[in-house]
């Protein structure tokens, strides 16, 4: 199933400055693994070494939040990637 990525800017550096990008998977994981396959890197920094969400990356689906990798991505769903500023 083919569904649409939003990338926030910080994340951009690994999509080559692209904001929307379009990935396959029936689940938030395989999504997240569609785009580890063309994007090198990225999904380490949204997935810790334990397979968690990391703290300050929050997930939607359409207009609602998920918190588990197993959420279903239906086709032509839009996944927004948002990231917190962190740092001092």
């Amino acid at each position: 199933m083919s569904c649409t990525v939003r990338i926030p800017s910080p994340l951009r550096s690994y999509t080559r400055g692209v904001q929307r990008v379009d990935a396959e998977g029936a689940t938030l994981a395989e999504v997240l693994c569609s785009l580890e396959a063309r994007f090198a890197g990225i999904r380490f920094r949204v997935v810790d070494e334990q397979e968690r969400i990391r703290p300050h990356i929050r997930f939607y689906v359409n207009t609602r939040e998920v918190g588990e990798l197993a959420e279903p991505v239906l086709a032509g769903d839009t996944v927004h990637v948002i990231c917190a500023l962190t740092g001092g």
